[in-house]
């Protein structure tokens, strides 16, 4: 069943992401998550999110505006060490409760609560008018870059609030969707650096031919998503993306992923 679950969410959630800025990890971890512990199903998504987000930069990386990527992806980098640390503390404190549903034990955390209240409050705000039409003037970039790569490292849902940050720099829709690939990249190899040291390496090993799948799938999704860029409107896609981050956090603060 992960074999079909997990390359389809990877294919999507690929897609979906390089239009709405949503991380590709927010989602994907949760589908990793149903099938394997929780540090197995990080560092999955992590080697994924990665390879991913230097794929688009492939495909995109070229249009991405210089000046707006160093004033917010430096800060953004030292910010994600931060938020990946205090991810990972987090997730060696004992959980809080735990109860039976249908057979299945499940278990609710801090590092789950955490989690799912970063995903949920985001994933509404998201949706709402007002914080669409939110903007920062520009002179607050490094700032924006420090709260955004904070919470890329703690949840990898960084893309709200850099949006936010980016879109008073009157770039285009490439450009836009560019500069926000690059500074992905940025924060991913920094959270990555921090993860490092927990990763369990002999059961990515144990699972290269899934990790493969959803590889190979997210390609597809970014490639199949930079076709469509000129054809979907970003407001679709944050309120169908937002919709599946509210379920996810409730699950997620519920103990049942």
């Amino acid at each position: 069943m992960e074999y079909v679950v997990v390359p389809l969410v990877a294919l999507a959630a690929s897609a979906l992401t390089l239009f709405s800025g949503f991380g590709l990890g927010t989602i994907l971890m949760p589908a990793f998550a149903l099938f394997f512990p929780v540090d197995v199903a990080v560092a999955l998504t992590a080697v994924v999110h990665l390879l991913n987000n230097l794929f688009k930069l492939a495909l995109l990386g070229r249009q991405a505006h210089g000046p707006v990527v160093l004033r917010f992806g430096v800060p953004a980098l030292l910010a994600a060490f931060a938020g990946a640390w205090l991810l990972v503390s987090l997730a060696h404190v004992q959980p809080l409760a735990s109860y039976e549903l249908a057979g299945r034990q499940c278990q609710i955390s801090p590092v789950k609560l955490v989690l799912a209240f970063v995903i949920g409050i985001f994933a509404i705000l998201e949706v709402l008018p007002a914080f669409s039409r939110w903007s920062v003037d520009r002179k607050f970039l490094p700032l924006g870059g420090l709260i955004s790569g904070f919470l890329g490292g703690l949840s990898g849902h960084q893309g709200a609030l850099r949006s936010a940050f980016l879109l008073r720099c009157g770039l285009q829709k490439e450009a836009f969707i560019a500069s926000g690939v690059v500074i992905a990249c940025l924060v991913d190899f920094a959270r990555l650096g921090v993860y490092g040291a927990t990763f369990a390496w002999a059961d990515l090993e144990q699972n290269a031919a899934l990790l493969l799948a959803a590889i190979i799938a997210a390609f597809l999704g970014a490639f199949g998503g930079a076709k469509l860029m000129k054809k979907v409107t970003l407001r679709f896609v944050q309120l169908l993306v937002s919709a599946m981050l509210v379920v996810i956090s409730l699950a997620l603060g519920a103990g049942l992923i």
